[in-house]
């Protein structure tokens, strides 16, 4: 379909027989069923699950992801899911230990977003 300009004295133009496409993004899961894991460059922006009986501890290294970057992180065990910062690495949440965020119960999500060098805010459900 060709761009065309308003033509002068009209506010606007009609148009019929338009489709517009769309892509398709796929989320990629990478499934962690350890009681640690550290997150990986190739895990901004994919949705890490973490699953298992006991608790789990999800690290966030340092010098690993740069400013916008986001992983998604969803719990899916038993075992509650603790963040931990890894050396130089700063975390903020609203979480009750801010630092050191946790992810509330089973089936419950947040999203990591890297802010700026080794610093990362985490929202979503968390205690």
């Amino acid at each position: 379909m060709a761009l065309r300009t308003i033509p002068d004295g009209y506010d606007s133009i009609s148009i019929t027989n338009s489709t517009i496409a769309t892509s398709k993004i796929n989320l990629t899961l990478n499934a962690q069923t350890g009681t640690s894991y550290t997150l990986v460059a190739s895990d901004s922006g994919k949705l890490v699950t973490t699953s298992n009986a006991s608790a789990i501890t999800l690290t966030i290294p340092p010098s690993v992801f740069a400013a916008g970057e986001q992983i998604n992180v969803q719990s899916i065990g038993a075992g509650l899911t603790t963040l931990a910062a890894g050396s130089g690495v700063t975390i903020t949440s609203t979480g009750a230990t801010s630092s050191a965020p946790i992810i509330r119960a089973s089936k419950s999500a947040i999203t990591i977003i890297c802010t700026a060098s080794n610093v990362f805010t985490v929202i979503g459900d968390i205690s």
